[in-house]
């Protein structure tokens, strides 16, 4: 597997060599939510599963979102949390409970789940790894944010050329809303009323319109046993970076950046994550590389723990 790898195909950095973890019997399965410009099907996602299986005794199973990598593009962030909600209530496995492991998108999808999946098994922990969870400022562009060393495939360079046009058409249009992924969680802090009014699902995954507060997905994210948020210091996918941990930029500013307990969010608890956070329910971790690029020490000791028993991390 190379080094480095296109972050919409996830750069996992691996140094092999460590023991399995001595484990405990009792504990949960988990779901694997990739990123966006992925698939289950990919070599290193099946790798990633097993080995996070393999550390922690737990079954694990990576949740194909549609078809996957254009599905992930081309199909509304809304639609994907209805079709992950339905999948996860159609196995057996986690019925009694289960632990979520995002990648990148797939953490806003995951807190889609928790929020506002009905009648969904129980989500206990949450390991969420270089998320947009406060929005990004700018839309992802494969063309500008590949990694410098790394060549595009053609299927890879026929979907950056699609979305690219999309983004042209203009980020919170309708059409673009409903046929472009990542256009539900970019939030343009020089634009907020546009945002407001025209982003179909980051305003209502982050519980940030008055007049139509959710309170049931406070209550349904508080009941997080825990929440593991991983942010990497060289992200220059995420804009700003801090949004891993729900910072974000000043509203109408693209350069000072809110720690996550700056933002409104945060201080008029809006889904939960102060009461999280005063619960001693919420770990802080950041990583010294780039965009998903977590090694294999790090991978047992910041995500294998809350995988292996539910007890073990209270």
């Amino acid at each position: 597997m190379p080094n480095q790898v296109p972050w919409c195909a996830i750069a996992i950095v691996i140094v092999i060599g460590v023991s399995n973890l001595s484990l405990p019997s009792h504990s949960l399965p988990f779901i694997l939510l990739h990123g966006l410009g992925n698939e289950c099907d990919k070599e290193g996602m099946t790798w990633f599963t097993e080995l996070l299986s393999n550390h922690s005794g737990q079954e694990g199973y990576c949740v194909e979102v549609g078809n996957g990598i254009k599905d992930s593009w081309f199909t509304s962030i809304t639609t994907q949390v209805d079709e992950v909600c339905e999948t996860v209530k159609s196995l057996s496995a986690l019925q009694s409970g289960y632990n979520i492991v995002g990648l990148s998108q797939g953490n806003v999808i995951a807190r889609g789940i928790i929020q506002w999946c009905e009648d969904g098994p129980p989500v206990n922990n949450l390991i969420s790894i270089g998320a947009p969870h406060a929005g990004t400022a700018s839309v992802p562009y494969c063309g500008t944010l590949f990694l410098e060393d790394v060549e595009q495939d053609a299927e890879s360079k026929v979907i950056c050329s699609l979305a690219d046009f999309m983004i042209k058409l203009g980020v919170y249009t309708s059409y673009v809303q409903n046929h472009l992924g990542p256009a539900g969680y970019v939030k343009i802090p020089t634009d907020l009323k546009a945002y407001y009014k025209g982003c179909k699902f980051l305003p209502r995954l982050n519980n940030e319109l008055e007049d139509s507060r959710n309170t049931t997905y406070v209550e349904r994210f508080t009941s997080l046993n825990q929440l593991i948020l991983i942010m990497f210091e060289k992200d220059n996918v995420l804009l700003p970076r801090e949004t891993a941990w729900f910072g974000f930029y000043a509203a109408g500013s693209l350069s000072t950046v809110l720690a996550y307990n700056e933002t409104d969010l945060y201080l008029e608890d809006w889904i939960g994550l102060r009461t999280l956070d005063e619960a001693g329910k919420v770990s802080f971790l950041s990583l010294p590389r780039g965009h998903l690029q977590i090694n294999e020490t790090e991978m047992t000791s910041h995500i294998v723990p809350y995988l292996v028993d539910s007890s073990a991390v209270m």
